[in-house]
């Protein structure tokens, strides 16, 4: 293993997005197949390189000395979305009808919005995945503002 395949860098940082899942197996095969994405580790944590950037995934747990009032647990059908992980793509139709052909399964196709063409689905845990490519926004158009309700 090389250190560029890990989020280790010499100097300055790096970011990667760390998930809690129910099964490293299970997440890791979908993360490596439906992005492409380079295995680094397979347990303890998984980690899987997509592209400029790396997945890490394990199991939820309690607090740990660093962490000391944190528990970890991969979310529950109805939890409210707080965040989720946003992939740009230079081809999203590309994208979608090979992600579609691996098993993805999205909640809508992907739509127009002006400033980009969007689509969403979810991972094996879950997780809300928003898959994206810039259109309008290259040009300086942008998406309508919600309607003001006051």
């Amino acid at each position: 293993m090389n250190r560029e395949d890990l989020p280790a860098p010499e100097q300055g940082i790096t970011l990667a997005h760390y998930i809690t899942v129910r099964d490293v197996e299970r997440s890791r095969a979908f993360y490596a197949d439906i992005f492409g994405g380079e295995v680094v580790l397979r347990e303890n944590p998984g980690m899987v390189k997509v592209a400029n950037s790396w997945i890490i995934m394990n199991p939820g747990g309690g607090p740990t000395p660093d962490k000391p009032d944190v528990s970890l647990r991969a979310p529950e059908d109805g939890d409210p979305i707080t965040s989720f992980l946003n992939v740009r793509v230079a081809d999203i139709a590309a994208f979608y009808e090979a992600a579609t052909a691996k098993g993805a399964e999205f909640l809508t196709e992907p739509l127009d919005r002006k400033a980009e063409i969007r689509c969403y689905l979810r991972d094996p845990d879950g997780y809300l995945i928003e898959i994206g490519q810039a259109t309008g926004m290259l040009e300086g158009v942008f998406a309508d503002r919600p309607d003001d309700d006051s």
